[in-house]
């Protein structure tokens, strides 16, 4: 296709194209549109397809030539990718579109490619691989948190405290006005799920009684229109709940899994911190690893997958939309340090051989069978239902990565 190409902006993986289609290039097009529409419309006093084409052109020249244009902006976008050698790392944008009759199509090309990555250097690191320490103040701390999970909610006949479960009756008001209608909660009191304030006034009431009095709106409240404000808060105690923790005992350990006593339980839970502190260690080093490589090799990365990577992490963790600039701010490195990894990974995976078999996959596949005591067809299936064989994959690839890094770097 005969196009001229000239770049207008070039920066990083940034790159803006002005394209121009010659004139007579817009004609066959448009032509070609013609006669497709010819052979398709019904025009009353022809048979079908029998309708002149000057007069098919009358009728449906808007419609003729913008099939026509954007068919042309397509193989156009086609040849500048061919002629450029370019490869996309996303879609492409088109901007201002001029194809005014008998001129040249013209328009603008925005595009962002993927970073070409050499990697030269990703041997000779020193790192060091730290592993936590684990204290029975630890061990004291897991066996608390485990208490928690277990513990049991008994109704107490007095005023709340904090930590205490309550189910209320509450109705606010400005000064001056009829309160609302009493909403329901239930809360925990401590725990931020209701004013500091407000939670005075339900641990002034005992249960079954009702405590009204103004509460000031903090300064600081989500609400800007209510900040401030002295509202006249009614609560209706309807019940308390106090958290009972089992005791720390034989009995206790007996419950919470196969253990003899309470010591054959903080036996297991230190062994279990332990291994949780050296897979950590491991984690460290391999971080360290490749926080060394993006320092030794540096690349651009593309702005629109660290976009991506953080648009998926707020809709993870339902970030509402208020919420979501300071999220984009404050995640925006990690995401990008998350993609020059997996960029790296990908690389070196490539470069040296090292991405997952299928005789990888299929091992994989029958040590999670025997560990789960089921056939590793049924657990291959699972994988593949689910969508994970392609995150098992890359699983293992980054695996077979990092061992290749560690015995190439030093590690103290």
């Amino acid at each position: 296709m005969n196009i001229d190409i000239k770049p207008k902006k070039s920066e990083g993986l940034e790159r803006l194209l002005e394209v121009s289609v010659p004139a007579d290039e817009v004609r066959n097009a448009e032509d070609r549109a013609a006669r497709r529409y010819a052979t398709q419309v019904r025009l009353r006093g022809f048979r079908p397809g029998k309708a002149p084409a000057a007069m098919v052109r009358r009728k449906f020249g808007d419609a003729i030539h913008q099939e026509a244009i954007e068919s042309l902006v397509q193989d156009a976008f086609k040849e500048v990718l061919e002629r450029e050698k370019l490869e996309l790392a996303t879609q492409p944008h088109v901007h201002d579109v001029k194809a005014d009759e008998g001129q040249p199509l013209t328009f603008e090309l925005h595009l962002e490619v993927r970073p070409t990555i050499e990697l030269p250097r990703t041997q000779g690191f020193r790192v060091t691989r730290t592993v936590r320490p684990i204290s029975d103040e630890h061990v004291r701390v897991q066996l608390d948190e485990m208490r928690e999970e277990r513990a049991t909610w008994a109704p107490v006949d007095e005023r709340p405290l904090p930590g205490d479960m309550v189910t209320v009756h509450l109705a606010t008001t400005d000064d001056g006005d009829a309160l609302a209608a009493p909403q329901e909660y239930r809360l925990v009191l401590g725990e931020g799920q209701a004013l500091p304030a407000v939670e005075e006034v339900i641990m002034e009431t005992a249960p079954g009684a009702t405590t009204e009095r103004p509460v000031k709106w903090p300064d600081d409240f989500p609400d800007e229109a209510q900040r401030g404000k002295t509202k006249r808060v009614q609560v209706l105690l309807d019940d308390v709940k106090r958290k009972a923790l089992p005791a720390l005992d034989d009995s206790f350990a007996r419950e919470a899994g196969d253990f003899d006593s309470l010591d054959a339980l903080r036996k297991t839970v230190h062994g279990d911190l332990v291994k949780l502190a050296e897979r950590e260690a491991d984690s460290d080093v391999r971080q360290k690893l490749i926080d060394e490589i993006i320092a030794a090799n540096p690349f651009d990365v593309p702005p629109s997958w660290v976009s991506q990577l953080v648009s998926a992490y707020a809709e993870a963790y339902k970030v509402p939309e208020d919420g979501k600039e300071k999220f984009t701010h404050d995640f925006q490195p990690l995401a990008e340090r998350q993609v020059r990894r997996d960029l790296i990974i990908s690389t070196l995976a490539k470069r040296e051989g090292l991405s997952a078999s299928e005789a990888d996959i299929d091992e994989r596949v029958a040590e999670l069978a025997e560990k789960g005591k089921v056939n590793p067809a049924q657990v291959y299936a699972s994988l593949q239902k689910s969508g994970r064989l392609t995150e098992l994959e890359q699983s293992i690839t980054e695996e077979k990565v990092m061992k290749w890094l560690m015995e190439r770097n030093t590690v103290e």
